[in-house]
């Protein structure tokens, strides 16, 4: 049986954004964790990957956590017809706080 082809990755030009304000050390990190969890199988439930129930920032349908004490977010949605996933926002997780963009968002 052959190997499915993985998924691609696309960032939304926000998400790009997003990680420019994320600090530089967590880049290489960030974009490793992204690759590994979300090229294949990106909709399947896992302990750190959770499909969102309620209205998400920016009409994400999923939810990556990842990183150090799992302080980043990452808010993304499938496409399984095209095979992509679409990173739409990155965030940082400070206690009950969430940070995307700058901006402080409902956790």
């Amino acid at each position: 049986m052959p190997k499915r082809a993985p998924f691609a990755l696309c960032f939304a030009p926000e998400a790009v954004e997003h990680m420019d304000l994320v600090e530089l050390k967590y880049h290489r990190l960030l974009r490793r964790k992204m690759a590994e969890q979300l090229s294949y199988r990106p909709a399947e439930e896992t302990r750190n990957r959770k499909p969102l129930e309620k209205p998400a920032p920016f009409e994400a349908t999923w939810e990556l956590r990842c990183g150090p004490d799992n302080r980043f977010r990452i808010f993304y949605e499938v496409d399984t017809e095209s095979r992509t996933v679409r990173v739409l926002a990155i965030a940082v997780k400070d206690r009950n706080r969430l940070w995307i963009g700058g901006k402080e968002y409902e956790a």
